[in-house]
């Protein structure tokens, strides 16, 4: 079976897992990616981070994946956490900013994207 094409942002190998009725999600494949791995090249910190516009939610297979991933990078001695970035609208600058459900302000993720929180 054929799904139909819905994802303007996926790539040509994300449509083509779509299209697999081998791998479908009805038998438990999933994917999602990572949408930030932020780090400061110079000490060595790093963190990842999903990205969420228009206060979309961690789909629950997402967040299972995204726990899994924090857990095996928690003995990193310079790894600061898997964090949830959400965004009323589209960015910083046009309205709420939510890090890990706690409402912050735009100078609080600066200070949070500099490791200093």
């Amino acid at each position: 079976m054929t799904r139909p094409r819905f994802d303007s942002h996926s790539t040509e190998f994300g449509l083509w897992l779509r299209e697999q009725d081998e791998i479908d999600s009805s038998l438990g494949y999933v994917a999602t990616n990572v949408d930030y791995v932020w780090c400061n090249y110079k000490t060595g910190d790093w963190m990842l981070i999903e990205e969420k516009r228009h206060m979309a939610k961690v789909k629950w297979w997402q967040r299972q994946i995204f726990n899994l991933l924090a857990w095996c990078c928690k003995h990193h001695f310079k790894f600061h956490g898997f964090h949830i970035l959400q965004f009323e609208n589209t960015s910083p600058t046009d309205g709420k900013i939510f890090l890990d459900n706690k409402k912050i302000t735009e100078k609080d993720l600066i200070k949070f994207l500099q490791f200093s929180t």
